[in-house]
């Protein structure tokens, strides 16, 4: 199906006037929820001079339904070609920058407003309406008709969209069904829906509503020494096209102006406004509780590396050298584990970016590892993010893996010869860890190569030995994350160590 952008490929139009449609189109939404109706977007296209003559030089590039009434079209209209009257109508309302409504089609009532930038029509905007299934007509409906007909003669005149517009407030931005407020030019209210006057009950208004000065309900409500943005008056008054938030006592209201003008002079103003109190109370308690998780995590961190320590003082006390060794082994395991939760002490997130975690592992490794060697190590590809529980096991693996490497692959590595050449990258002790991360299906795997240039395994052995405790930390934690690794002799010399993990699926909230 073709997008807007390609439809818009299609016209003689200037990219100003391209950028004018797509911010139309970026706020129609407003506009066909005030008219009840369905609105098409047509664009009069460039023909080849070999097109088939009985093609339309007119393209429907976009289509919004209301969210407050039945809609008309119920089935995918981008694209579809115009009758041959409705095509007579968008030549007449193109040509003459005229708003047309024909009146002889029975049940369904069409408006062609034609779509104005800088004094030139540039499209045409229908409004569709079934007067069959017409919403029946109170005091609401006829007050969103009339806003609606201001908004569609702005477009006629090329007032809308409003330059500077700003037409999100963040979280809770405000739509048609939140609550509508027409002002008059001096900001006093001249309409206000049931849903707007409730908002403004539960601000603390309990007055009249029609007639009333919006900007005085709002800011006799506001708690004292309360900051105030310096939007908020030209909002309230609907001076300026921009959005704004209120915080009275608990109660949060977004607030959104649409200035009215007729022939470039303000007449009133629309104001969307919508109680967000609920969602604001929601965000807050998301950010109290992440800011307690990313304290557990810290602590826990601190805790780790405070036992990590620990165990490598008491370590320094024994004279038994597997007893000291053993000590200093899982002092390095915990730090590793206090890696993971440093870096999920830093985010809003139960994911880990992984290769942070895998750099700085690497580089603590090598250097508890290497006594008499030095080790440069290489990090290729990219692990992503990884949730947390895989991000553990993740690195408690490569850390063995790497920390198995350098002991055993370097540990007999002789000093180069006088007058050797020492920077040499062939000869230089090296570890490279390699992650590719692919998805099958609805399956994420990873495939990480860990190869060293060392000593290499003993000929005719197939893989390291198995009965140390660091092999079956990794075979076990391997198994845990269902996946499988293999050892093989690197050329020319070195061991390549290749293990396949699957990732745990997380559900996006």
């Amino acid at each position: 199906m073709p997008t807007l952008r390609d439809a818009l490929s299609r016209t003689a139009l200037s990219a100003a006037d391209v950028d004018w449609l797509h911010r139309l189109v970026g706020d129609w939404q407003m506009l066909t929820d005030l008219a009840f109706a369905d609105l098409t977007l047509w664009l009069p296209v460039q023909l080849d001079d070999e097109a088939d003559p009985q093609l339309s030089p007119w393209f429907l590039a976009a289509h919004a339904r209301p969210s407050t009434g039945p809609n008309f079209y119920h089935d995918d209209v981008i694209g579809r070609p115009p009758t041959p009257a409705r095509e007579r109508w968008l030549d007449e309302t193109l040509t003459t920058g005229v708003t047309i409504t024909p009146d002889e089609l029975g049940y369904v009532r069409e408006q062609y407003v034609p779509v104005v930038r800088a004094g030139r029509p540039v499209a045409v905007l229908v409004r569709h309406t079934d007067l069959h299934n017409m919403r029946q007509q109170g005091g609401l409906e006829v007050n969103y008709l009339q806003i609606s007909q201001q908004l569609f003669a702005m477009v006629a005149e090329g007032a809308f969209p409003i330059e500077g517009a700003a037409i999100g407030v963040g979280r809770g931005t405000p739509r048609v069904g939140d609550g509508v407020v027409r002002l008059t030019a001096d900001g006093l209210i001249d309409y206000a829906s049931p849903n707007a006057v409730s908002a403004l009950r539960r601000l603390g208004h309990t007055d009249q509503v029609n007639g009333a000065d919006l900007s005085e309900i709002v800011t006799s409500r506001l708690v004292q020494g309360t900051s105030v943005d310096e939007t908020v008056p030209l909002v309230l008054t609907g001076r300026a096209p921009w959005g704004t938030e209120i915080d009275s006592g608990g109660t949060n209201l977004t607030l959104r102006a649409v200035p009215l003008t007729r022939a470039g002079r303000r007449v009133g103003a629309l104001i969307l406004l919508r109680d967000v109190s609920e969602i604001r109370r929601r965000e807050r308690e998301l950010l109290s509780k992440d800011a307690t998780i990313r304290e557990i995590h810290h602590r826990v961190k601190n805790n780790l590396q405070t036992v990590a320590a620990l165990l490598r003082l008491q370590s320094r006390r024994l004279t038994d050298p597997a007893a000291r060794e053993a000590l200093a082994e899982a002092g390095r395991r915990l730090s590793t584990v206090a890696l993971v939760h440093d870096t999920l002490s830093q985010g809003l997130t139960e994911q880990v970016d992984f290769d942070e975690v895998a750099a700085r592992m690497l580089r603590a490794t090598v250097e508890v590892a290497s006594t008499r060697t030095v080790v440069a190590t290489e990090l290729t590809g990219s692990f992503g993010s990884l949730p947390a529980e895989d991000a553990t096991h993740l690195a408690m693996v490569l850390a063995e893996l790497v920390h198995n490497a350098v002991e055993h692959g370097f540990e007999e590595q002789p000093e180069p010869a006088p007058g050797a050449d020492r920077s040499s990258e062939q000869a230089a002790p090296r570890v490279v860890v390699d992650a590719r991360r692919h998805r099958d299906g609805g399956q994420e795997t990873i495939e990480v190569t860990v190869t060293d240039n060392g000593a290499g395994l003993p000929e005719g052995v197939a893989g390291p030995d198995r009965s140390g405790l660091g092999m079956q930390i990794v075979e076990a934690l391997i198994s845990d994350l269902r996946g499988a690794i293999t050892w093989e002799a690197a050329k020319p010399h070195g061991t390549v160590v290749r293990f396949t993990v699957r990732l745990r699926s997380t559900s996006v909230g």
